[in-house]
């Protein structure tokens, strides 16, 4: 019994700080940040090529 809630207390723990960092995430928006990020880099990675196709 007392090793059945160990592994109680181990997975409530995990669970809890998946939960709180989901939330910290969710609060802050911090997903579309980063993604505005990411495609701020990567419409400067391709506007620097060169454009092969002209009209």
């Amino acid at each position: 019994m007392k090793t059945f809630f160990k592994i109680l207390f181990k997975v409530c723990s995990i669970l809890a700080l998946v939960i709180s960092a989901l939330f910290v995430v969710y609060f802050w928006n911090l997903d579309q940040k980063v993604m505005g990020w990411a495609y701020t880099q990567v419409n400067r990675i391709h506007d620097r090529k060169k454009v092969d196709i002209k009209f």
